[in-house]
C-alpha cells in the first residue's frame, strides 16, 4: 500500500469518528428528551437560577431584617434608658444645688445677725464713749459752779453790792443752764435714804428729830452730779445713825 492510500484511509476513519461524536452529542442534547419532548431551555435554567437567588435573597433579607429590627428595638430602648439616667442626674444636681442654696442662705442669715449685733454693740460703745467724754469734760467745770454757789450764799448775810450779787446770780444761772443742756443733774437732796451708788458718807450722827430713820441723808456737804444713769460725782453727805 502506498502513502496515498494510507492517507485516504486515515481521513475516512477521522470522518467516521466525527460523525459518531455528532450523533452521540445529538442523542444527549439536554434540550430534547428521548421521547422527543422539548428539553429544558437555557432561559428556563436562568429563570430557575433567578428564583433560587430570589429565595436566598428573601431568606437573607428576612434574617437581616430581623437583625435590623432587633437592633432598632435595642436602639429604641437605649435612648429611653439614657433619658432616665439624664433625668436622675438632673434630679441629683437639683438636690445638690438646693442643699448649697440652703447652706448659703443660713450663712447669710448668720452673717446678717452678726452684723446687726456688731452694729448695736458699736452704737452702744460709741454712746458710752460719748457719755464718758462728756462726763469728763463736764466734771472739770463743776468746781466753778460750786464756787459761784458758795459766793452767792455768802453774800446774802453780808449785804454786798446788789449789782455784784445780781451778776453772780446771773453767771450761776447761765452755768446751770449749760449743765442742764448737757443732761447734768445735781445730787443734793436731803431726807432721802442713803444710797452707796450716789452718796459718800462723810459723817454719821444722831438725827435731831427722833422720828428720822437711820441711814437717812441729813445734810449735803458737797453735791454730786449724774448724767442719766451715769454718776460722774458722788455727793458727800452726813447720814443719820
Amino acid at each position: 500500500m502506498n502513502s496515498d492510500n494510507k492517507n485516504t484511509t486515515k481521513a475516512n476513519v477521522a470522518a467516521g469518528n466525527a460523525d459518531k461524536k455528532t450523533e452521540k452529542s445529538a442523542a444527549y442534547d439536554p434540550r430534547k428528551s428521548e421521547t422527543g419532548a422539548p428539553g429544558i431551555s437555557e432561559s428556563d435554567e436562568l429563570s430557575d437560577r433567578e428564583v433560587q437567588t430570589d429565595d436566598r435573597h428573601t431568606q437573607s433579607t428576612g434574617k437581616t431584617g430581623g437583625r435590623q429590627q432587633h437592633q432598632h428595638d435595642g436602639e429604641t430602648d437605649r435612648p429611653d434608658t439614657q433619658k432616665d439616667d439624664q433625668v436622675e442626674d438632673l434630679q441629683k444636681e437639683i438636690l445638690r444645688l438646693n442643699e448649697e442654696l440652703e447652706k448659703t442662705r443660713d450663712a447669710m442669715l448668720r452673717k446678717a445677725a452678726e452684723f446687726e449685733n456688731l452694729k448695736r454693740r458699736t452704737q452702744k460703745e460709741k454712746a458710752q464713749l460719748f457719755d464718758q467724754a462728756r462726763a469728763d469734760a463736764v466734771s472739770r467745770f463743776l468746781p466753778i459752779r460750786e464756787d459761784l454757789k458758795r459766793s452767792v450764799e455768802a453774800s446774802r448775810g453780808n449785804e454786798p453790792d446788789k449789782n455784784f450779787l445780781e451778776g453772780l446770780k446771773l453767771v450761776l444761772a447761765n452755768f446751770e443752764r449749760i449743765l442742764d443742756e448737757y443732761g447734768v443733774e445735781p445730787i443734793e437732796e436731803t431726807g432721802v435714804p442713803f444710797d452707796v451708788e450716789r452718796h459718800d458718807a462723810m459723817l454719821i450722827q444722831p438725827a435731831a428729830d427722833e422720828s428720822t430713820e437711820s441711814n437717812t441723808v441729813l445734810q449735803v456737804m458737797e453735791p454730786g452730779y449724774r448724767i442719766g444713769d451715769r454718776i460722774i460725782k458722788h455727793a458727800k453727805v452726813i447720814v443719820s445713825q
